[in-house]
């Protein structure tokens, strides 16, 4: 069985201080698996991943490990082994994407890694030197997405990776998150249940900020998470 690499322990989030988005919020994520993240609009996906990534501080917690040890989500230690890919992000937007890969790695402290698979799967070739902030939004997520694929972090956090996306570079994205357990562990918020059901060993249903219910592999088929998210109710707000 694979050992645990991150675990929080009863995690409540929140913007406003009378209402909790995430509510005594417990996670454990596993070396070398693929974990998706589904629940309604508002069930606190994103601001989850917001506090794991060091940029929501409005929380508190019982602690927090990685590899063991406990961290704190904004440290350097614990920075230089996540990478988040945001569902929007207008950041950097003054560098061009080969720019912004030379500055990440030499802020992760790895070696500048040759990206061309990357680029022509995600079908960038014509876009590496064109300034982010002139990029369509599919091209923008695709740079940080190159990137964060080409670092190899040990844990890789993607908040609704698919949007924006054209068919062919889902398609491409889908194989690099079934193939990203070799390197580490990923997180990954989605709306769109086939990649849920393509590249996930668990999922995670949250409703009202916690935990509702743990999907297996062998669970996982548009059925069951369908009833999972309360299709009958409300998969409106869902999709």
């Amino acid at each position: 069985m694979n050992t645990s690499l991150m675990s929080i322990q009863n995690l409540s989030a929140w913007y406003d201080s009378e209402k909790n988005i995430l509510s005594n919020f417990s996670l454990e994520l596993k070396e070398h698996e693929a974990v998706g993240l589904i629940g309604l609009n508002g069930a606190g996906k994103t601001t989850l991943l917001n506090v794991i990534s060091g940029l929501h501080t409005m929380f508190r917690s019982e602690g927090a490990w990685f590899c063991g040890r406990p961290i704190g989500f904004r440290e350097k230690e614990f920075k230089l082994c996540r990478y988040t890919v945001f569902s929007e992000d207008d950041s950097f937007g003054y560098f061009t994407f080969r720019e912004y890969l030379s500055y990440v790695c030499l802020a992760y402290q790895k070696a500048l890694s040759d990206v061309s698979e990357l680029i022509r799967g995600f079908h960038f070739e014509e876009f590496t030197d064109i300034l982010m902030k002139d990029l369509s939004t599919g091209n923008h997520k695709k740079a940080f997405l190159i990137a964060a694929f080409a670092l190899k972090p040990e844990l890789l956090f993607l908040d609704e990776p698919v949007n924006g996306l054209d068919f062919e570079s889902t398609e491409y994205l889908y194989r690099q998150i079934a193939g990203y357990k070799e390197y580490g562990t990923v997180l990954f918020s989605s709306h769109i249940l086939e990649s849920i059901t393509l590249t996930s060993d668990r999922v995670l249903v949250l409703e009202h900020g916690k935990i509702r219910r743990i999907l297996e592999k062998e669970e996982m088929n548009d059925k069951d998470i369908r009833e999972a998210l309360h299709e009958e109710h409300d998969m409106e707000s869902f999709f």
